[in-house]
């Protein structure tokens, strides 16, 4: 039944976290997709939002929500789920203890495995979801809606296709995932600690640990999480949208892009700036998006337990 709390419940928290970012999150791709050879079309994270509701409107913000709200029930749910199922490996192992705290490098170690095997799931609705946030020419027309996109990518390449940019969603999950998890329980270790301080009885002390967190102490705990996961492997999220935004149909492609020649050619066209085109507006928007989806979930898991 855990498992299944952790699929709903996380299903849920990440399709309300999704309502926050993601018109900070089609401004980052569109930075993040722009070409090496013309010149910049946004200034910065606020010249695009500008532009975009110049000429799209506010509810463009939204455009093709659907597919990342898929995305954001398939990845919160898969990394809740994998990340308990790699603790329960952890217990089985002899590794921890169910009768303490995972140590830090412990919950490193989920995370990390819980990301790793998330990416496989959420590389086709990422690619999907990049490329109707920042439309681009296949066959020579604008491929816009998530179903001819879907459309699109299967024409030219297969089913294969769908997988473009896997190898910057896995480093992203990976090292993501360990650091979104890990942030989140030493924060959490940490404000526990200080409240248990003043308690010399060992009994008192077990008491304050089975209370919830204040809610602004949760808010801090999720959305340093939030932070984390974003700014230690940004450069892997705009490698990976790059490739997952470049043409797949006629006359406009190019040679075929890898991980290591499309970040070469985005060093030596934009340097370290460019690795980190949108990082800014994609920390502001995750801090608040994390810190609701941890308390949203664990919430949901203390009042209605399965």
């Amino acid at each position: 039944m855990e498992a299944v709390e952790d699929v709903l419940y996380g299903t849920f928290a990440g399709m309300l976290g999704k309502y926050i970012e993601y018109p900070f999150d089609t401004v980052k791709v569109r930075l993040q997709s722009q070409p090496d050879q013309l010149p910049l079309r946004y200034a910065g994270p606020l010249d695009c939002f500008r532009q975009f509701l110049k000429s799209d409107g506010p509810l463009g913000l939204y455009q093709g929500i659907g597919v990342p709200l898929v995305g954001a029930a398939v990845e919160t749910s898969s990394l809740f789920a994998f990340e308990s199922a790699g603790r329960e490996m952890m217990y089985l192992s002899g590794w921890a203890s169910r009768d303490e705290r995972l140590s830090l490098p412990a919950l490193l170690l989920t995370g990390a495995f819980a990301g790793a095997l998330t990416s496989f799931v959420l590389n086709p609705v990422e690619l999907v979801k990049c490329r109707v946030q920042a439309p681009i020419p296949a066959d020579g027309v604008i491929t816009t809606g998530p179903l001819r996109v879907i459309q699109d990518v299967f024409r030219n390449t297969g089913l294969r296709g769908f997988w473009r940019g896997q190898v910057g969603t896995l480093i992203r999950e990976t090292g993501g995932g360990a650091a979104w998890f890990g942030a989140k329980e030493a924060v959490t270790a940490m404000f526990y600690s200080l409240r248990t301080q003043p308690a010399t009885c060992p009994s008192r002390s077990g008491e304050i640990l089975l209370r919830p967190l204040p809610l602004w102490q949760q808010a801090v705990a999720g959305a340093s999480a939030g932070v984390s996961y974003n700014l230690l492997f940004f450069p892997a999220d705009t490698i990976k949208s790059r490739m997952q935004t470049r043409p797949v149909g006629g006359p406009r492609v190019s040679e075929k892009r890898t991980f290591r020649s499309e970040c070469l050619a985005l060093w030596q066209s934009q340097g370290l700036r460019g690795m980190y085109r949108g990082c800014g507006i994609t920390c502001l928007r995750s801090a608040p998006s994390s810190a609701l989806i941890f308390m949203s979930f664990d919430g949901l898991k203390r009042t209605f337990p399965l």
